[in-house]
């Protein structure tokens, strides 16, 4: 029967020397992780072991001994003395880290040849190594003694030795009938968990507000339909995470806004939704179906510059704005879409909400399904954390080279 883990955090109470040693300390845990990271990369086989087993063959390929005194590549080369335990903590967070970028580069190599396999262009970036690290340094059996409710005593280094440090420790307590797991230094990283709530509340907020504009502008010009792009392909612009990061993002918000506006625009008058293919809908020329000239005002009218706000075919001579052009071209595969006699494609499924969500929502019918069910609203999904995807700027820290976090709370693991 598997064991439930519980996370206590806990605020550390001590000295104000000892902030930089318990930087130090955590700076010298993840060159070391960085280090192992390096050797598994040189060894790939090692991967394919389990922890037990990777642990003692990476400890061999690196740590000196008489039966072992010339390894390959020796962790003495940037750090002397390392305990064990340390050492070894190290060793399963660069496994951890590994693991994952190896997941992450199997995936990307697949989809790469899926793609490469339908004669696609394939643009995506491979993901990237961790450039810089930030792990919390965990305590194994050794790295601390003396636990009671209120301190503990840490083994860290300070930068010039290894030390014994007894910290004050306030907070929730941990059950007296828990499994006391080993502890955790935390480094002033941001909680996920909110920071996602967060970007969820606003994206949600972000949503219902433009569907809610897009209804009542379609109400106002008395539209019985709305017609979206079904955007599957949305690239976002490059931003400050990942793009795949960036890309799910941006796939969740259309999303929203599609699903919002549907039921919004039924319930506001019985007006109905669609999407079309948006192939080349910004292209084409509205008035005869040709390839247009797209630029701005003061520039040569020639080519196609995405994103500028004219547009010119050369076959008919039509002018105008660009978004009204293509949203001409948009109403126009609509009609063409429902032809008479024109053989129709099928509609997405939409599922049917459970009867309280039904009563909560207020979302009395659909307009697609055969218009007798609900819109669907999919619960709002938040993404991974920063993965192997994005590479983060900075250099690896040498023993002893102090880190400006300072770690604030010790994480206490209980089963």
């Amino acid at each position: 029967m598997a064991k439930a883990t519980t996370t206590i955090r806990q605020v550390l109470n001590h000295k104000p020397a000892y902030g930089a040693w318990f930087a130090a300390n955590q700076a010298l845990f993840n060159c070391v992780a960085a280090f192992y990271f390096d050797v598994i990369q040189a060894h790939e086989k090692v991967l394919q072991l389990g922890n037990q087993e990777a642990l003692t063959a990476l400890e061999h390929l690196t740590h000196t001994t008489k039966k072992n005194p010339h390894p390959v590549m020796p962790l003495s080369d940037i750090a002397e003395d390392i305990p064990a335990m340390f050492r070894r903590a190290a060793i399963h967070a660069a496994l951890g880290s590994a693991r994952s970028f190896a997941t992450h580069l199997r995936k990307w190599r697949a989809r790469k040849e899926k793609a490469q396999s339908k004669g696609k262009k394939f643009t995506e970036r491979p993901p990237v190594p961790p450039q810089s690290w930030n792990k919390s340094a965990t305590f194994y059996t050794g790295q601390w003694k003396e636990r009671t409710e209120h301190s503990i005593v840490l083994k860290v280094w300070t930068g010039t030795c290894w030390s014994w440090l007894k910290v004050r420790i306030t907070g929730r307590e941990s059950p007296t009938d828990a499994e006391m797991g080993s502890p955790q230094l935390a480094t002033g990283e941001q909680d996920n968990v909110a920071l996602w709530r967060k970007i969820r509340d606003r994206d949600e907020q972000l949503a219902h507000l433009v569907s809610r504009r897009i209804v009542q502008f379609a109400r106002e010009h008395e539209a019985r339909v709305i017609v979206f792009e079904h955007l599957g392909n949305l690239t976002p612009e490059k931003g400050k995470y990942s793009r795949r990061s960036n890309t799910k993002r941006a796939f969740w918000m259309k999303g929203r806004i599609f699903r919002y506006a549907q039921y919004k625009a039924w319930n506001e008058g019985g007006v109905i939704t669609c999407r079309v293919n948006p192939h080349n809908t910004s292209r084409e020329c509205a008035h005869c179906g040709a390839q247009v000239v797209r630029y701005a005002a003061g520039q040569p009218e020639e080519g196609y510059t995405p994103g500028t706000p004219l547009v010119r075919c050369e076959q008919c001579q039509m002018r105008g704005h660009a978004d009204r052009n293509a949203s001409i071209v948009i109403g126009q595969r609509l009609i063409a879409r429902y032809q008479p006699g024109r053989p129709q494609e099928e509609k997405p499924h939409t599922p049917r909400l459970a009867e309280r969500e039904l009563k909560d929502s207020g979302v009395t019918v659909s307009q697609e399904a055969k218009g007798e069910e609900q819109p669907f609203i999919a619960p709002t999904r938040h993404g991974s954390s920063n993965g192997h995807g994005t590479a983060h700027k900075g250099k690896r820290r040498r023993m002893g080279t102090p880190s400006l976090s300072i770690p604030p709370q010790l994480r206490l693991f209980t089963e």
